[in-house]
């Protein structure tokens, strides 16, 4: 049976809790600073890397006992549902979510599933924890399949596969995080409703021109 969509906004303006905030300028940092600043294999790679890993568990588990916006039943993920949101946002006439809308949740949905294949393979090439993990993670990095415990053969089929999906998904994870910001500049002109505020203080305001 397909998920129920959000429900449009009713009521008082909603908030974003800490932990939200918390996990969502962490992971975006993580993210960043992975694909930016860090070398691919080294140390600060991987913890970073396992500070996801725990950033995102956190998100996890705060979707299933956080307060109600943040919860995974106020914002499924619909396909056609999303399809209905951005149909209405061209039209200029979107409607206003408690939670994620539509388009947004179906978004949020996607980079957590990337986000958990990165950190999957991540975890494969690297070991079982961050400390152990960095002379694997340099093994195949630097494709020194010699240095892994398994047979020389295995090992590199094991490492180039693991290198390939972690590769292909952190690209991904970087489209997705821009079509996100764009969306979110997009729908804040479009509704004269500023989406990045309440995700920096908390309160979501109400409309007006406060972009």
């Amino acid at each position: 049976m397909a998920a129920l969509a959000p429900e449009p906004e009713a009521g008082p303006p909603g908030l974003w809790d800490p932990v939200v905030r918390l996990t969502h300028w962490g992971i975006a940092a993580v993210v960043l600073l992975n694909a930016v600043l860090t070398e691919g294999g080294g140390l600060a790679h991987v913890w970073i890397g396992w500070t996801g890993l725990a950033l995102l568990a956190l998100r996890l588990v705060w979707g299933v006992v956080g307060p109600p916006e943040a919860r995974f039943s106020a914002f499924p993920p619909n396909l056609r549902a999303a399809g209905q949101h951005l149909s209405a946002l061209a039209q200029g006439r979107p409607a206003r979510y408690r939670s994620h809308n539509p388009a947004g949740a179906l978004m949020v949905y996607l980079f957590w599933a990337t986000l958990c294949v990165i950190i999957g393979t991540g975890i494969a090439m690297t070991g079982t924890g961050p400390l152990g993990s960095y002379e694997r993670s340099k093994a195949i990095e630097t494709a020194d399949w010699s240095q892994l415990d398994l047979g020389a053969g295995d090992a590199e089929n094991e490492g180039g596969v693991l290198k390939e999906v972690h590769e292909v998904a952190a690209n991904l994870i970087l489209i997705l995080a821009a079509l996100h910001v764009a969306g979110v500049a997009v729908e804040s002109r479009r509704m004269r409703h500023n989406l990045l505020r309440p995700m920096l203080a908390g309160a979501r305001r109400g409309p007006g021109p406060r972009l």
